[in-house]
């Protein structure tokens, strides 16, 4: 199986070394280009093997599977790239949410699917988000489905979903380390207890609270009855936080529709002309 990679940003390169360190590609089954050739080839210049191409159509040629990996408004002239070369037996992926399957099957004679991969599949975790086109069969899907497993779990979702599974499973990394890195600042502010001790104990804490969802088969109402002791340190800070934080999230997903939303509306306007609203 060859795989293509059109963009080699910051997903992009993600998944070309995941996919590589995890045994589930050799360097010499990948082609890959990128706006910038020097990027693609300094990446290229890594693994023994892969292929580093001037033009997108070049890193396309010939792969069972292509990864779309750029950013929206980027999509049309990439596509368009594409359309002298591609044919109906090649799959092509994209990783970005706005972009909808219609847009790319209206352009391409191909299997088109959607994916929306995380960041913790860099460490061969989380999930792999699937969202599949009309002339996409299941073989085609469990190809797909049995690369991405080496990294992640393939999820198959609708794709009228496909921003709050976003926000949970590719976004909510960022939410979460965010909230960490608050709570690790006001530990040392309110204590002094050292930045990288606090950061360590944290981590730590946050790696358990995630085994225990999973492989523990607890849910966070669970784990916060089992810990918070009725009248207890933990229940009373429990108050606080409910207090404070009620409506945040609601006001968060908002926003994240509120920007794809936008994103798909200008996707939409570069490939057919004309604005249409959400999916």
């Amino acid at each position: 199986m060859n795989v293509g990679f059109i963009g080699t940003g910051t997903m992009g390169s993600l998944l070309i070394e995941a996919l590589i360190a995890s045994g589930a590609l050799s360097p010499s089954q990948i082609s890959i280009s990128n706006r910038t050739f020097a990027k693609a080839k300094a990446l290229a210049d890594r693994y023994f093997g892969m292929r580093a191409e001037y033009t997108n159509a070049g890193a396309a040629y010939g792969c069972d599977i292509i990864f779309l990996c750029v950013k929206p408004l980027e999509f049309k002239k990439a596509v368009d790239e594409l359309k002298p070369i591609i044919r109906p037996n090649q799959i092509v992926v994209s990783i970005t949410s706005p972009v909808l399957i219609s847009h790319l099957e209206g352009e391409l004679d191909c299997k088109i699917a959607k994916v929306i991969p995380s960041i913790t599949n860099y460490v061969w975790s989380g999930a792999s988000l699937c969202i599949y086109g009309q002339r996409i069969d299941e073989e085609d899907k469990q190809l797909l489905e049995d690369l991405l497993s080496h990294i992640s779990e393939p999820l198959r979702i609708d794709e009228s979903y496909t921003r709050i599974v976003s926000d949970l499973s590719s976004c909510g990394p960022a939410f979460i380390s965010f909230l960490l890195e608050q709570f690790v600042d006001a530990a040392v502010e309110e204590t002094g207890i050292g930045r990288e001790e606090a950061q360590r104990v944290a981590s730590a804490m946050l790696l358990g609270t995630g085994l225990l969802l999973t492989e523990g088969g607890l849910t966070p109402a669970d784990i916060q009855a089992r810990v918070a002791v009725p009248g207890g340190i933990t229940a009373q800070a429990l108050h606080l936080l409910r207090r404070e934080t009620d409506g945040v999230f609601n006001q968060l997903i908002r926003t994240t529709h509120a920007k794809f939303n936008e994103d798909v509306v200008k996707v939409s306007t570069a490939f057919i002309g004309e604005e249409v609203n959400g999916q």
